[in-house]
């Protein structure tokens, strides 16, 4: 990747319990064949057979494996899994205490002598994924060979075993049922704003060694509203803070990091940009050095510029490969609008990405980078007085004259349209349906009993519409909807990716579920809701990340601890009539966009569901019917949505979260 021979590369091992597997995973930039990034690969290991490992890398690896261990014991889940594999494959539900002391007394010579052992000098089985376009060669001409007689498997020793069944009290043939629903206590929190602006939250929990915080700085992309032909420069700007600092290159902070087991990492998002950090207690000074350099004292390198702007233009030509995001892009561009920046991917467009320069970076670092429109968060293995003691790179940092644009109305429209685009050769097409709404994030208010109106419409397994459309039709793998807002309005969306076969009924299924639901609910299904969302309570405050998401929530948007108790109660005492009523308001059927993109063989059936259909292509644009047959180019230049998937998982206001950095559109 430093080369800028390849957009990604790494390697990884897994183990399964009868074999396992190290692979080389590499995505070659353009121009570049994936023989000669194979040669790199082999030379790579070459060059791991003559120098060997260094004490360096193996400080790494044990640091960043403890670092995992403790965290993968955030969550009862992970605390349960860890107990139950233990016990399943050693006999012994603490065996991480001999996995730690095996661990701590690796050497140079165990991973040398394994190197040796499993990999060098192995035959590789090499997976070329080529477009579509037969533009690119394979990294090899396939040599495998169909054993037509039928494959044998070997005996492994399995047919003189005996199966003894487990004995137990339990009857299986009845469900258990649910307890009553967990009442969630909010932990004691400890509160200060910085003379320069800043406000810091935290709260102490000593469950696991480990510490993670989260510093948010407002403004993110909604900052380009005010910068025309500047789109994705608040991303470009976050990936060049992941570089190096004053004091050190790259590989250098990467390694310090490694060293550590520890995590400093800067994204930037709809509405913010956001600086992760997660530390072992005990590493935690060293860590904060680090942030120091990350955050106040960045490089900003010409190189490194140039090669990080490539891999986001890289990003951007790779939209147009992915169906689920130019439905994304298509779906925000229609609800926000040109004018609203929320209508762009964060990631920005080609001809605007490919305009900035470093100079740009710089000026919007030292433009909108400042403590007063920012707040940390901490959470973890340490009080507040030695948290306070670790800050004083952050009290230094000087407050700047910072706007933070307003909301800006989007498109509503006047009927319900389908608007379509073509993917030829599709095997399956994305569907989004859905308005923008005038409702933003609150955690009390019509968004949150939005939130749980949708959540038998959409928002579970068991919600109206993925029983339908996966479970009774086998249409899609999953199909859901929600309402996303945060202090700019946001919309509602149902979707799902389907078979090509099925795209029209698919539509017809969602609108009917749309247009049906208003007229009310049962009984069975009021107490599913109530159920449902009261029993995952417990469950949205374990780890790190979602302690720390909570508290981050306060201070956005300036919450009361116990407004907790207060969802409790609107749960509770929700009733039939309430989700009829919101669903009323808040799900005009007759007044939505529908966004297909599939192959054009499904216009025909799309036509007779008797919506008005308009057939646009990659840049938004209406295409005349003939021009629907011609393979689609990526864009050049286009206004586009903000979110590439919208992950089933939501909060506990119902906004459906989005993948941030890596898989950013």
């Amino acid at each position: 990747m430093k080369n800028q021979t390849t957009v990604q590369a790494q390697a990884y091992q897994q183990n399964s319990e009868l074999g396992g597997f190290f692979d080389f995973v590499a995505l070659p930039f353009p121009g570049k064949t994936l023989d000669s990034t194979e040669v790199i690969i082999r030379n790579t290991m070459r060059e791991f057979e003559k120098k060997g490992i260094t004490d360096a890398d193996l400080q790494r690896f044990k640091a960043q494996t403890e670092a995992q261990n403790v965290s993968g014991l955030a969550s009862v889940q992970g605390k349960v899994s860890q107990l139950a594999a233990n016990q399943t494959f050693f006999g012994n539900p603490n065996y991480i205490t001999v996995e730690t002391k095996r661990l701590q007394a690796l050497t140079k010579a165990d991973v040398q002598r394994v190197y040796d052992k499993y990999i060098k000098g192995k035959h590789a089985v090499i997976l070329s994924v080529l477009p579509k376009t037969g533009s690119v060669a394979a990294a090899k001409p396939d040599n495998y060979t169909i054993d037509k007689a039928g494959y044998k498997a070997p005996d492994y020793g399995y047919n003189n075993l005996k199966y003894t069944k487990a004995t137990d009290t339990f009857d299986r043939n009845k469900q258990p049922k649910s307890g009553t629903n967990p009442v969630v206590k909010v932990p004691a929190l400890y509160q200060e704003t910085l003379p320069n602006g800043l406000k810091i939250v935290g709260t102490r929990n000593s469950e696991i060694p480990a510490v993670t915080m989260r510093l948010t700085i407002r403004g993110g992309h909604r900052l380009e509203q005010t910068m025309p032909g500047k789109a994705g420069i608040a991303e470009l700007t976050a990936s060049m803070l992941n570089e190096g600092s004053e004091k050190y290159t790259g590989e250098e902070i990467s390694a310090a990091l490694d060293k550590l087991g520890s995590s400093v990492f800067v994204n930037a998002d709809d509405n913010e940009t956001t600086v992760y950090v997660q530390s072992l207690t005990k590493n935690l000074p060293a860590t904060m050095a680090l942030l120091d350099q990350r955050l106040l004292h960045p490089r900003f390198d010409a190189q490194d510029f140039d090669r990080v702007k490539k891999q986001q233009l890289e990003k951007i030509a790779n939209f147009s490969n992915q169906p689920g995001v130019i439905a994304d892009l298509t779906y925000n561009r229609l609800l926000y609008g040109q004018n609203n920046i929320a209508g762009t991917a964060v990631a920005g467009t080609t001809a605007s990405v490919s305009s900035l320069t470093l100079a740009d970076v710089k000026d919007y670092y030292n433009k909108y980078y400042a403590p007063n429109v920012s707040y940390l968060v901490a959470v973890g293995d340490v009080d507040q007085a030695t948290l306070d003691s670790q800050l004083g790179f952050l009290k230094n940092w000087a407050k700047k004259d910072v706007t933070i644009p307003t909301d800006v109305a989007g498109a509503q429209p006047d009927k319900t349209t389908i608007y379509f685009v073509n993917k030829p050769g599709a095997a399956q097409s994305e569907i989004r349906v859905g308005y923008l709404t005038d409702m933003k994030y609150d955690a009390t208010g019509p968004y949150y009993r939005a939130y749980l109106a949708n959540y038998l419409l959409g928002g579970a397994f068991n919600s109206r519409i993925n029983l339908n459309l996966r479970e009774n039709k086998g249409y899609t793998y999953g199909a859901r909807s929600g309402f996303a807002g945060t202090r700019y309005a946001g919309p509602f969306t149902a979707q799902a990716g389907v078979r090509a076969d099925a795209t029209a009924p698919s539509v017809k299924e969602f609108m009917s579920e749309i247009s049906n639901y208003p007229n009310g609910i049962s009984d069975e299904e009021l107490a599913f809701v109530q159920s449902s969302v009261g029993q995952s309570d417990a469950l949205k405050y374990e780890t790190g990340q979602q302690k720390a998401g909570f508290l981050a929530r306060l201070v956005e948007y300036n919450l009361d601890p116990t407004y907790v108790n207060q969802q409790t109660e609107i749960l509770k005492n929700l009733k039939k009539e309430d989700v009829q009523a919101i669903a009323k308001q808040y799900l005009p059927a007759d007044k939505m966009a529908i966004v297909v993109v599939g192959d054009n063989k499904q216009l025909p059936a799309l036509q007779a569901l008797g919506y008005p259909v308009v057939e646009l292509d990659m840049e938004g644009k209406p295409v005349a019917a003939d021009m629907m047959k011609k393979p689609m180019t990526a864009p050049t230049e286009m206004a586009a949505p903000t979110d590439e998937k919208m992950k089933k998982q939501m909060d506990d206001g119902g906004k459906i979260k989005t993948k941030t950095k890596k898989g950013k559109s």
